[in-house]
């Protein structure tokens, strides 16, 4: 089968998996293309509220395709960068589900969704000083936000792996599951923040990330819409609240 990137959505929950195990699920170039507009329509579906980006079988993804780099890695680089910013750009939770194996530039997948679930046996690497390659600005900024420069100097100045619970004590994952626990946990918590709303989840986002000029259109999204209406509605009736307002792309 041909590497690929596939995706299915069942209740509000966009499942993209990265499907190449004859190499442990490294991006080719033409799967790194695909990851931008793959995110600008799962944003533009307002039937998708949360995306779990996985790998096929017992592997996250082992990096980019080698032969993608030895042929042109300036422009390797490029597209996974390009890939990187798409999925940081989505409004939308996203949560990165691995197991296995998490190198190179799976590490930069998970690296960019909100949150990472693993479970026990995984394996963390970032991997560029092994190849000789600069790691991208962006990334290496958000390796830092995530882990703290001490550990990501670690990381990058060594290419060595760390274990689950290491990543855990490092804040590189939010979650270690036992092993065979990881789609349960992975499947609940997803449904509950496609339950949860969109409008809070979408303003934490953008202010999490650092923007600090969308004060004003956040406050008016609120004003203008009937999250808070529905959602005290809901609590006093003690019911699930049927949150109305939907995420999109600017």
């Amino acid at each position: 089968m041909e590497p690929q990137l596939r995706h299915t959505v069942t209740d509000g929950v966009a499942t993209v998996v990265i499907d190449h195990p004859a190499k442990r699920n490294a991006m080719t170039a033409d799967m790194w293309r695909r990851v931008p507009p793959l995110f600008a329509g799962l944003a533009a579906d307002p039937a998708v509220r949360v995306v779990v980006l996985t790998g096929e079988g017992e592997t996250f993804c082992a990096g980019a395709d080698i032969s993608s780099l030895r042929e042109a890695p300036e422009a390797a680089q490029e597209l996974a960068v390009r890939a990187e910013d798409a999925i940081a750009a989505f409004p939308k939770p996203t949560l990165a589900a691995v197991r296995g194996y998490c190198v190179g530039g799976g590490s930069q997948l998970a690296g960019v969704c909100d949150l990472r679930f693993t479970e026990e046996g995984a394996m963390f690497g970032v991997t560029p000083a092994k190849l000789g390659i600069v790691y991208p600005a962006s990334s290496t900024r958000r390796l830092v936000s995530l882990v703290g420069p001490a550990t990501a100097k670690y990381l990058l100045f060594s290419g060595e792996l760390i274990d689950a619970q290491r990543a855990l004590r490092t804040g590189l994952v939010d979650e270690v599951l036992p092993a065979g626990g990881l789609d349960k946990r992975v499947a609940e918590f997803a449904g509950i923040l496609a339950s949860r709303s969109q409008l809070t989840q979408a303003a934490a986002k953008e202010f999490a990330a650092g923007r600090t000029d969308r004060d004003a259109y956040w406050a008016a999204e609120q004003a203008r819409d009937g999250d808070i209406a529905e959602g005290v509605a809901a609590f006093l009736e003690r019911r699930p609240p049927r949150f109305t307002w939907s995420a999109r792309a600017d």
